[in-house]
Parts: structure tokens; C-alpha cells; sequence
């Protein structure tokens, strides 16, 4: 697996005339190469969906682990750290509305459905 440096446009073009008209890819595998973008918009395009798929798996990362902490402060059974755990998860949850990583009602599913445990707990 050779991987490529982040190479600028200018330099893509002539590349891709010598290796043939290929998708944009940053890893390159042996035997089966991927196709390049030739134009410069899609290469463009291709440079912001790489940038917008790190910024989002970073988001949804964030996200899982903040559910995953008051699903565990939880199965502990302190209400005291649940209820302050939970606080935390639904602004979490909150933050990942307004970036676009979680739909609306998605989340208000989550914050029902945790509240309804939290509550539960003695």
C-alpha cells in the first residue's frame, strides 16, 4: 500500500495523465488501483468530503462515548452520578443536532428513553 502525499491539484493533473484517469484517492493499493478525479472540481469536492467524513466520524465518536459513559454510570446504579452523567449526554446530544451528525427526533428518542431510565433508578 503506497500512500501519497496531499497532492495539490496542479500536480494531480499530470499524474493522472501518466497513470490513467483514476478516482481521488490517498491510498493506492497494488493491483487495484482506484480511479482518480481528472477534474478540478472533483478533486475539489473529493479533498471536502474527506475533510466532512473525519470532522463527522470525530462528531459520532464524541457522541457514542458520552452514551456509553451514562449507560455505564447507570449499570453502576449511583443516581447522583446518573442524573449529572445525563445532563452531560443530553448537551452532548444537543451538540450533535446542531453539526448535523444526529437527526432531531433521533436524539430526543435517546434523551426519552435515558431519562426514563435515570428516573428509574432508586
Amino acid at each position: 500500500m503506497i500512500f501519497l502525499n496531499c497532492l495539490t491539484a496542479l500536480e494531480l493533473l499530470p499524474y493522472n495523465k501518466k497513470f490513467g484517469p483514476t478516482r481521488i484517492s490517498l491510498w493506492i493499493h497494488e493491483g487495484n488501483e482506484p480511479h482518480m478525479a481528472n477534474h478540478l472540481s472533483a478533486l475539489k469536492r473529493a479533498r471536502q468530503t474527506e475533510r466532512r467524513t473525519a470532522r463527522n466520524r470525530a462528531n459520532t465518536s464524541t457522541l457514542r462515548t458520552q452514551l456509553r459513559d451514562l449507560r455505564e454510570t447507570i449499570a453502576k446504579g449511583d443516581k447522583n452520578a446518573a442524573e449529572q452523567t445525563y445532563r452531560k449526554t443530553v448537551s452532548a446530544l444537543d451538540k450533535a443536532i446542531q453539526k448535523g451528525t444526529l437527526h432531531e427526533n433521533t436524539a430526543s428518542r435517546y434523551k426519552s428513553r435515558l431519562n426514563a431510565r435515570v428516573a428509574a433508578m432508586k
